[in-house]
């Protein structure tokens, strides 16, 4: 097996490296303290086709492997998660749908504009009584014509107050449960689509979610996303296509906190040598390494069973579940070594740690992921 990457995803991991390190991270505190991403920031993003990573290239996208994509993910998850988490719910589970299930037609409307940030994607499943229990949803579609009308509610949706575009999740036939569910593509000036209050959140600032409102929402029939009564299998298809880019991102956060913890160990002197030749602490960072390094291994070997068209809803929770669990305690230790330091807001271990805590939520929690393993292992037995 060859666990090395293509010269040319190479070369971009470290364009990117470059810039996340020279510009984005000088601006973490900026990003932080504000709530936004400055604009320059998400220009010189759009420039370098970091909104474009899941488009064909024969819509202005970068047409990127899904190891391609975990790539450049893994060296966004280095910076403010905020950050990484616009580009990451647009490139991820706000796009790929269309990417994926789109028509021609659909796909030529959307992506051009998505490749180019021009259109930011977004997610809409979630629901005050449809978080965990994706098939409970009570946002509704009604045939009228040539168009669906829309009427419900989703909250915590990120991207929703940038968003140009949603892919919604709404009951088309409440008789069918899971099957009588609709994907639709919903434009933000739909006529009945408002957005709500954003949310504050105790981290991921600069990435803003928010409700969204469908009150008797005008979409095209020509707007369903894949077939109708497909809407439950399409959103799984997205979650577990999306999970791989999460741990990517968490990855990559995973292995700035160790080389932050390192060098943090290595300057700090304690009893007239650095901490790092105290047994402890060199305890906590091999822990770290190795939750790190197994993150690496299966993140990228589901990103390889995605490009070759495997099943992957048992490694995709596995993953996901990985990922959110070992960045977890991964800031932890990272906390623990810096000691004070790390508790203190103007030092990033304290971001990376508050930011951590959501990865174990949103996408599915790690309670959620364990079932849907289990479930998949239970199926050997049928």
């Amino acid at each position: 097996m060859n666990f090395e990457l293509p010269e040319e995803i190479q070369s971009l991991k470290e364009g990117i490296r470059d810039f996340i390190d020279n510009e984005v991270d000088p601006q973490a505190m900026v990003i932080e303290e504000t709530n936004e991403i400055p604009t320059d920031i998400m220009e010189k993003s759009k420039e370098m086709g970091l909104f474009a990573l899941s488009v064909p290239e024969e819509y202005g996208g970068l047409g990127l492997s899904m190891v391609g994509k975990c790539a450049v993910l893994e060296e966004l998850g280095r910076t403010h998660n905020g950050y990484t988490t616009v580009i990451g719910g647009h490139t991820g589970i706000g796009g790929v749908g269309i990417v994926e299930m789109g028509t021609e037609a659909q796909k030529k409307k959307y992506l051009p504009a998505m490749a180019s940030g021009e259109m930011i994607g977004a997610f809409a499943l979630t629901e005050p009584s449809a978080g965990s229990h994706a098939s409970n949803l009570k946002t509704t579609a009604v045939r009228k014509g040539d168009e669906y009308i829309l009427n419900g509610s989703k909250h915590y949706i990120t991207n929703a107050p940038i968003a140009g575009v949603f892919t919604v999740m709404a009951v088309t036939d409440p008789s069918k449960g899971a099957k009588g569910i609709t994907s639709f593509i919903v434009e933000r000036d739909s006529p009945g689509l408002i957005i709500g209050k954003i949310e504050q959140k105790m981290g991921l600032h600069g990435s803003h979610s928010s409700e969204v409102f469908f009150e008797d929402c005008e979409v095209p029939a020509e707007n369903v996303l894949g077939e109708e009564g497909q809407g439950y299998m399409n959103a799984l298809k997205i979650l577990a296509n999306g999970r791989a880019g999460m741990a990517a991102r968490n990855l990559g956060s995973c292995d700035k906190l160790l080389d932050m913890s390192l060098e943090f160990s290595h300057n700090r002197i304690q009893f007239g040598k650095p901490i790092f030749e105290q047994q402890i602490i060199q305890h906590y960072l091999a822990e770290m390494a190795l939750d790190t390094e197994a993150l690496r291994s299966m993140t990228y070997r589901v990103a390889w069973m995605v490009d070759q068209g495997k099943k992957v809803i048992k490694e995709a929770a596995m993953v996901k579940l990985l990922g959110s669990e070992a960045y977890g305690r991964v800031a932890d230790k990272a906390v623990q070594i810096h000691g004070g330091i790390g508790y203190i807001s103007e030092y990033p271990i304290e971001r990376f740690y508050r930011d951590a805590r959501i990865t174990r939520i949103y996408e599915g929690t790690s309670e959620i992921q364990k079932n849907i393993i289990a479930t998949q292992l239970y199926k050997k037995f049928k």
